[in-house]
């Protein structure tokens, strides 16, 4: 009988240290968007130059010129 209750009590009190980042985190995010008045992304859309030799672009237009003849 003692031991149930003990293994109850450490059910209830355990915070992990997963809970413990996420908690943090969460608490960051919001603190962020007061600061700011709405959510900062920190990542954008990376520039790609015209320049660059694409191979995917390439296939694409060749497979499109071909369906429409």
């Amino acid at each position: 009988m003692k031991n149930m209750r003990t293994k109850k009590k450490l059910k209830k009190l355990r915070i992990t240290e997963k809970d413990f980042l996420l908690a943090n985190r969460r608490a960051a995010r919001m603190e962020e968007i007061e600061a700011h008045g709405r959510p900062v992304s920190f990542r954008g859309m990376v520039y790609k130059s015209k320049k660059v030799y694409d191979r995917k672009l390439i296939k694409k237009t060749i497979e499109y010129e071909k369906g429409n003849l």
